[in-house]
């Protein structure tokens, strides 16, 4: 079967408007679970900017904000962003920002950037704008996360195919702090080890 392009944004939209949580971030206790350990992943180190690529409804956004001086959430979806920003209305240091690609200026550069699940939604075109981004926006020293499901999907990459495609196009300026499996889902860390291009 031949693998989509990029999700657009029009995708997204109509999995919000037909549920309004679509992959049960705020009730499954797998996702519970895979937040508690995104979370451990990132030690006690302070954490001053982060971004967070692709927010959905906010569940993570809200847990990653009492970590976080300031953090910066991203989304492509008008319904989800709405969601997430009432979820952490009462989080002063979150700002959410609507965008229609990974390649949408954001205004960095940042200690920590959050790709969770959603590295595989992207093309190699995307991945490759997705590398500029985090070569302009990520703090030397900084830190890279990234966590994917492992099973099938009909999006653009799988989650091995996503991580690996991306360290490609960086990791000659990442070292790799973690690199976790589970039977479901991988936990990649990486500090960024080059000044940012900004």
């Amino acid at each position: 079967m031949r693998k989509a392009d990029t999700l657009t944004p029009a995708y997204f939209e109509r999995l919000y408007s037909d549920a309004s949580d679509p992959w049960n971030f705020a009730t499954s206790p797998y996702e519970q679970s895979k937040y508690d350990a995104t979370l451990a992943a990132l030690g006690d180190q302070p954490i001053e900017r982060a971004l967070e690529v692709g927010c959905s409804i906010g569940v993570l956004t809200r847990m990653l904000a009492a970590r976080c001086g300031r953090l910066t959430a991203t989304e492509v979806s008008k319904i989800a962003i709405e969601q997430a920003r009432k979820r952490c209305v009462d989080q002063p240091n979150v700002a959410f920002q609507l965008v229609n690609s990974i390649g949408d200026p954001v205004l960095g550069p940042f200690d920590l950037i959050v790709l969770s699940e959603v590295v595989y939604y992207w093309d190699d075109a995307e991945l490759v704008r997705a590398g500029h981004m985090i070569r302009s926006q990520a703090r030397i020293g900084g830190y890279i996360l990234l966590v994917h499901w492992l099973g099938e999907t009909d999006y653009p990459k799988s989650g091995d195919d996503a991580v690996e495609g991306l360290h490609r196009l960086i990791g000659d300026q990442v070292v790799v702090e973690k690199a976790d499996r589970t039977a479901d889902y991988r936990l990649d860390l990486w500090r960024w080890d080059a000044p940012n291009l900004a």
